[in-house]
């Protein structure tokens, strides 16, 4: 690889993450656990009594949220 192009790559706003694209892999990880405790809680057991936490919740910190009891 050449100076230049170690240069462009490296000054390109890809390299570079930022605050806004810090925020948005949290908010995306805290979609992937809703969805999942979403889905674990069907699958595995639906007739137990949860209400899950809103998705705001999960944004404050990404995790699942599902009862122990309940995981696979």
């Amino acid at each position: 690889m050449t100076t230049g192009m170690f240069m462009l790559l490296f000054n390109s706003p890809v390299a570079k993450a930022t605050p806004e694209t810090d925020e948005l892999k949290k908010d995306m990880r805290a979609l992937e656990f809703f969805l999942q405790d979403k889905e674990d809680k069907k699958k595995h057991c639906p007739k137990l009594k949860w209400k899950q936490p809103d998705i705001e919740v999960y944004k404050k910190k990404p995790k699942s949220y599902l009862p122990k009891n309940c995981k696979k």
